[in-house]
């Protein structure tokens, strides 16, 4: 990370999804374009009847896969894009859905768009990307008009959302189909995708206590989120595990932000006894307590190590690379829109498998702590 102006700027502040235009012109002598296949060409080229393109198209279940196969090579020869248009009118369904999403962490976010949007694209379903400001203190009243102006088949639900009492309510009130991305509580009405937070960061702990760590800081995440409640308590019970005594002094409230993390560390540095260790609650607030680090003429890891969670983008990228925990987000975001656009699939709770990462950001103490 590098310094602005005296100051740090964020991965957040540079990381941007560029896109290219490009303008093509006709000549006023270009032939007319052909008309557009129809779902009446597919099924003659699949040697199938309407119906059961239409219930491809629908991602029915019960379709055998070698007919799925056959319809799917028609439309690929021929070029065919379903209209949604008609598809919606046919069905009363839109054939879209709303992806909800806050997060401070554009790496996040970026994935779990990406895990929803392969999903849909394998329905022909269009993804509809809703972002939202937790503090705004408009989430219910946002929702609400984006169901009513595009009237989607169903929506998936980010943290911190995937919480919101009157949210939930208003969706079960409307009989709208919706799934939870890391939720704190599995409803036994509403399907969920996830990893085990609590456990992937006692896992950290014990990562960090077998190489003689006994005094580790933790910064936590945003407290909206329950991902950050859960990882806190997994840092406790790998403590506990380790026969070490829980101590508040070192555990330091985050936002899931890069500049957590630089305040953190610099609380946790300013100790008149300091961790040998940092385990941040996500990448982004690991970046910034490294920077800060890095900027104290704190060496890492010989002086201390530095941990983080989620094995974005970022992970790889700073120096040093950092030891973490994937969180396999574009996974998990495609498992939640496949429980939602899966026909005749109840409500399932999934657990995806999370992953400990070792780089090169965590090492034994040079002068541990008893």
């Amino acid at each position: 990370m590098r310094q602005a102006g005296g100051g740090f700027q964020s991965a957040d502040e540079h990381f941007s999804l560029g896109c290219t235009v490009i303008s093509v012109q006709h000549s006023p002598m270009t032939a007319a374009p052909s008309r557009k296949p129809t779902i009446k060409q597919v099924a003659e080229a699949a040697g199938v009847s309407i119906k059961t393109v239409s219930r491809v198209l629908n991602n029915e279940r019960y379709i055998s896969a070698t007919l799925r196969a056959r319809v799917d090579e028609a439309m690929h020869n021929l070029a065919f894009k379903p209209s949604q248009a008609a598809r919606a009118l046919a069905g009363r369904r839109s054939h879209q859905i709303a992806l909800i999403c806050d997060n401070p962490s554009p790496y996040y976010v970026y994935e779990v768009q990406a895990g929803v949007r392969e999903r849909c694209m394998e329905s022909h379903v269009r993804m509809i990307a809703q972002p939202y400001d937790i503090g705004a203190g408009r989430v219910l009243e946002d929702l609400r008009d984006l169901v009513d102006q595009t009237n989607p088949d169903g929506l998936i639900l980010t943290p911190p959302i995937t919480d919101f009492t009157e949210v939930l309510s208003d969706l079960r009130a409307r009989r709208l189909r919706f799934v939870c991305l890391s939720p704190a509580i599995r409803a036994p009405d509403c399907s969920a995708a996830f990893i085990d937070n609590v456990a992937a960061a006692r896992e950290m702990v014990n990562h960090l206590t077998q190489f003689g760590h006994r005094r580790i800081g933790f910064i936590a995440g945003h407290p909206s989120y329950a991902t950050s409640a859960q990882r806190h308590a997994g840092y406790a019970q790998g403590l506990a595990q380790a026969g070490i005594a829980y101590d508040p002094d070192i555990v330091i409230e985050g936002q899931y932000d890069f500049r957590s993390g630089v305040e953190g560390a610099a609380r946790l540095l300013a100790l008149g006894k300091r961790p040998t260790a940092i385990f941040a609650s996500s990448d982004d607030i690991a970046a910034g307590a490294l920077a800060m680090l890095h900027q104290s003429g704190v060496a890492v890891p010989q002086d201390m190590s530095v941990t983080g969670f989620d094995d974005t983008a970022l992970a790889e990228v700073v120096w040093p690379a950092l030891t973490t925990i994937r969180q396999p987000t574009r996974a998990m975001a495609y498992a939640a829109a496949d429980l939602l656009l899966s026909e005749g699939v109840g409500v399932e709770h999934r657990q995806i498998e999370h992953r400990l990462i070792i780089r090169a950001s965590a090492a034994s103490p040079l002068h541990p702590i008893r």
